[in-house]
């Protein structure tokens, strides 16, 4: 892989974590008191009460942290978040949504990954729809059918974009892309 010069932005949640989740690597776990009051200070780019009391959002501090190092941001948030995050910075991120081939592969995929009871998959399953609908508001719509080839077709996405913009790097103010699971 080139390099482009990317740093993942680590969201925060308030859902508690899974198996092998670490904390600052795969999410930074909150409880919800502590995320609410972070909401209240304005600490956050972005927040979504994703599922009836769990939260998800971006830290303000994160993404500073990363683009004063100068690297490019790269952010996996749901759809409500991406778009934020492109409105709030317009043509200097890049907006992809990463859909399934279908709602039934996703049913399978998370089947298989077994981290879900089935009432926690029908909510996942009917949200991931409603998300579907949102598709056509992103720059990009990236189908992962098969992994190494969604993993190609985004580095070429990502090239392109580098290439003709300066991207969001640590210039004053700055930040990154976006997909969604």
């Amino acid at each position: 892989s080139k390099p482009y010069n990317l740093a993942f932005s680590v969201s925060a949640t308030s859902r508690n974590p899974r198996e092998n989740e670490k904390e600052g690597m795969d999410y930074y776990f909150l409880s919800e008191g502590v995320f609410m009051g972070k909401i209240d200070r304005q600490e956050f780019l972005e927040w979504e009460e994703v599922y009836p009391g769990i939260f998800y959002g971006t830290l303000k501090s994160e993404v500073e942290k990363i683009l004063d190092s100068g690297k490019n941001v790269i952010f996996d948030v749901d759809v409500k978040g991406g778009l934020n995050i492109k409105n709030y910075f317009g043509d200097r991120a890049l907006a992809v949504f990463v859909a399934p081939p279908s709602v039934e592969t996703l049913r399978e995929r998370l089947r298989k990954r077994s981290t879900e009871t089935d009432e926690k998959m029908a909510v996942r399953l009917a949200k991931a729809e409603f998300e579907m609908g949102f598709a056509p508001q992103f720059d990009v719509i990236l189908v992962n059918d098969q992994l190494e080839v969604a993993l190609r077709e985004a580095e070429t996405i990502v090239e392109k974009f580098l290439a003709q913009s300066k991207g969001l790097r640590a210039q004053g103010t700055g930040h990154g892309a976006n997909s969604n699971q």
